[in-house]
């Protein structure tokens, strides 16, 4: 049996601040709400004046701001301070088992752990253990670079997905945690709901956190010895930043003389995660549609039928076509009005076995290489807005299926990283909040 050290996760080291209020000290990760100020002036509200980690992040909202840079120099002021003035409690050397119930009824559980960036790659193609779900844009690491070069704490919204259909991780030894007392437990802001964590510290939970980590790897290690262990599900660039800094200042730690055994326990070659079990019933992964303009649809659905091996029937109504989509892990609906002004609902059914988008997204990117330079595509998040969108001249909305759990693993082992846009894990209420911290450049 291999260590978890070997599997590439390590027991974090937790900060906690004393007497934790977490309406106050926890915030939604910063990459939500990038567009809506309002969100974030409420956040400040309600944390008031009281310690918070809205204190140590830069919301994304904030990225292009003038005063970018003096926002990140009181954000490392902030840390420091909260380290030097008692803020935190004694570190606790443990995972955390979580319950997150959001304002929709769904609760989701967690594991906040530690992972070694020497096992992660998002490169596609990879065979790290550690995998990027989507292509990662290289030009949005730089920004987020700055931030976590050299800040003394880290604080993570990464979400992990494990594969893991018997809930032995996650679910298992949560049960076990659960029979002592929570570490924090509270209601978070701003219609986020609530969550309670409970720390796994005891041998035994540590051994059945291992055994269990074994098993999922023995079950996902394929024939050329390559073991996709986890893949990531939220905070793809943010963990990209994380391991671009730590490719850095290893280099660094090299250049400057450092033994083996320094660089293999710098803080900074690791990065606090959450994981979660794909196949968690509290974690709903929701479909990213298509809006295309100024292109001709009846032209685009035959060569994509063509492309797909597809078969095109055109349906009655609308609620037809988006039965029909919403019934199938490989089925398309199309909605647009032809040239006659007739509102016309079309389904392309197919036997893609891969996630569909996997497939869908390259050929409508091949097509409009080769279409007009006018024609644009959009990504739309709910299905009446595209349809809606479909009663515009020129334009044609594109309904994609559900995301199939069961073969999201095989489609990244095989195909590499999804496309941009490929999926959302539920609603944007319900991403992660940030609550644990950890040291990470002293």
């Amino acid at each position: 049996m291999k260590t978890i050290e070997e599997l590439g996760l390590r027991i974090p080291q937790i900060l906690l601040p004393k007497n934790i209020d977490v309406k106050t000290w926890s915030v939604i990760a910063c990459d939500q709400y990038t567009q809506d100020l309002d969100y974030w002036k409420k956040a400040e509200k309600t944390a008031g004046t009281a310690p918070s980690t809205l204190n140590l992040i830069l919301p994304e909202v904030y990225l292009n701001s003038p005063d970018k840079q003096d926002r990140i120099k009181e954000i490392r002021k902030t840390m420091n301070a909260y380290l030097d003035e008692g803020v935190f409690a004694e570190p606790l050397d443990a995972f955390i088992y979580i319950e997150r119930t959001t304002a929709f009824g769904r609760m989701r559980k967690g594991l906040v752990a530690q992972i070694d960036l020497e096992t992660y790659e998002w490169k596609p193609f990879s065979k790290a253990n550690i995998r990027a779900t989507e292509a990662t844009i290289v030009d949005r690491i730089p920004p987020r670079k700055e931030i976590r070069k050299g800040a003394p704490l880290e604080l993570p919204h990464i979400m992990l997905l494990v594969n893991d259909k018997d809930d032995v991780l996650v679910g298992a030894n949560g049960e076990r945690a659960k029979k002592n007392a929570p570490v924090y437990s509270g209601e978070l802001m701003c219609n986020g709901g609530s969550i309670s964590g409970w720390k796994i510290a005891d041998k035994e939970g540590i051994d059945g956190i291992t055994a269990a980590l074994n098993k999922i790897a023995d079950a996902n290690t394929a024939a050329d010895g390559s073991t996709f262990l986890f893949a990531v599900g939220d905070g793809n660039h943010s963990l990209a930043t994380a391991k671009a800094v730590w490719d850095e200042y290893k280099a660094e730690l090299i250049a400057g003389g450092a033994s083996e055994k320094e660089i293999a326990e710098c803080p900074v070659r690791f990065a606090l995660i959450e994981i979660v079990n794909i196949y968690d019933k509290g974690l709903t992964f929701e479909p990213i549609h298509r809006v295309i303009f100024n292109i001709d649809a009846n032209d685009l659905i035959q060569t994509l039928a063509k492309k797909l091996d597809g078969t095109v029937k055109e349906v009655a109504t609308q609620d037809e076509l988006e039965l029909a989509v919403k019934n199938s892990w490989a089925n398309f609906g199309f909605d647009y009005v032809d040239g006659a002004g007739v509102q016309k609902f079309v389904l392309l059914e197919t036997k893609i076995k891969e996630l569909a988008v996997s497939r869908l997204q390259p050929e409508i990117d091949e097509f409009l290489k080769k279409v007009s330079t006018n024609a644009e595509i959009d990504y739309i998040h709910g299905t009446q807005e595209v349809l809606g969108l479909g009663k515009k001249p020129e334009v044609v909305g594109i309904l994609l299926p559900p995301i199939a759990k069961d073969s999201f693993f095989e489609t990244i082992n095989g195909r590499g990283p999804l496309p941009r846009k490929s999926f959302s894990m539920g609603e944007a209420d319900e991403k992660r909040f940030y609550l644990e911290c950890r040291r990470l450049f002293s």
